[in-house]
């Protein structure tokens, strides 16, 4: 018998609304935080959220508020969906509300420029008492609320952590699959974000398929080497948290990411592309992020150093794409034999 928890989820953002919409349906008592009192009333008396998930019914038990003391104090269970730029902010800002045993879980798919800290390690940092995990894999929240089967992956060092959330979330229609590479799943999800941006903009310019299967492979093997280096193990980019949500990333115009590069590839500016979308593209910013530690570290990540120039360097995407090809053959696949 499934134990009914309280359970809040912060950001109202679209995956925000998704899971939460799937946790009251499951009988648990849910809370919806939005930051905007203004949005929270209007979604919680229209029962959809009007900014990101127009015209999807939200379940009549889910509770939208903006009051952040009064969702947070009584959870067992707190999804922190909130963009990275401001996930550290609201971390610091739920820390004297929490329950003592209340777990919380990071759904951001974004690094920290400061340290280059990742979402779960602003967690520790900030909430050093409380059992944590990440939740990461290739889910459009269009395709949840549609009640389309989706996969996803819980994260976690503590099977507690795994076991609650696994039971909170599991649906017919959504299924969470476990991992003890907490960095490992948060990486493929911060990492995958660069390469749908590469992957739009080469649709944009009339890639075939053959380029397409090639730009995936090749960043797979990148998003391998990079986590690798900083402590995570590259078999778990094997899983949903990594190639697969590398191939929904990167193959979708659901993407936020893969439509910023589609229309740069047509030929348009990045700032009035990143302002036109109205929602966070966190590939943009992971990038720099990226670059800077591959650089650091020594890593060969030549997709990365590409879009980077294409991005920030004023190099043509025709010589990019040249050198490229033309650069250093390489071995196909990194660890056989590891």
């Amino acid at each position: 018998m499934t134990i009914s928890l309280t359970v809040t989820v912060l950001g109202g953002g679209s995956f925000g609304t998704a899971i939460a919409n799937i946790i009251a349906h499951n009988n648990h008592k849910t809370f919806l935080w939005m930051r905007s009192p203004e949005h929270a009333a209007a979604c919680q008396t229209a029962r959809e959220n009007i900014q990101y998930l127009p015209g999807y019914h939200l379940d009549d038990s889910l509770e939208i508020t903006s009051d952040l003391q009064m969702a947070v104090s009584q959870s067992d269970l707190i999804f922190v969906s909130i963009p990275s730029h401001s996930f550290r902010s609201v971390t610091q800002a739920i820390r004297p509300y929490l329950r003592k045993d209340a777990i919380v879980i990071s759904t951001a798919k974004g690094i920290e420029p400061q340290g280059f800290t990742l979402m779960s390690q602003i967690l520790e940092q900030e909430l050093p008492d409380h059992p944590i995990g990440v939740l990461s894999g290739p889910n459009f929240a269009k395709e949840i609320v549609r009640k389309q089967q989706t996969g996803s992956v819980i994260a976690s060092s503590d099977e507690r952590v795994i076991d609650c959330v696994q039971k909170t979330l599991c649906s017919a229609t959504f299924r969470v699959y476990s991992n003890h590479d907490r960095y490992g799943v948060e990486l493929g999800g911060a990492l995958k974000n660069i390469y749908a941006i590469i992957c739009g903009m080469a649709a944009a310019l009339g890639a075939g398929q053959n380029t397409q299967a090639m730009l995936l492979t090749r960043s797979l093997a990148e998003m391998g080497r990079f986590a690798h280096l900083m402590g995570a193990n590259p078999m778990t980019f094997l899983g949903l948290a990594g190639v697969g949500d590398l191939i929904l990333t990167c193959t979708s115009d659901l993407s936020r990411n893969y439509r910023v590069g589609f229309a740069l590839g047509q030929g348009k500016n990045l700032d009035e592309v990143v302002a036109g979308l109205g929602q966070v593209a966190e590939g943009v910013n992971t990038l720099k992020q990226v670059k800077q530690k591959a650089d650091e570290l020594g890593v060969y990540m030549p997709l990365v150093s590409g879009l980077h120039g294409i991005l920030f360097e004023h190099k043509a995407i025709a010589d990019v794409a040249r050198g490229l090809m033309m650069g250093e053959q390489n071995t196909d696949v990194d660890y056989l034999g590891v």
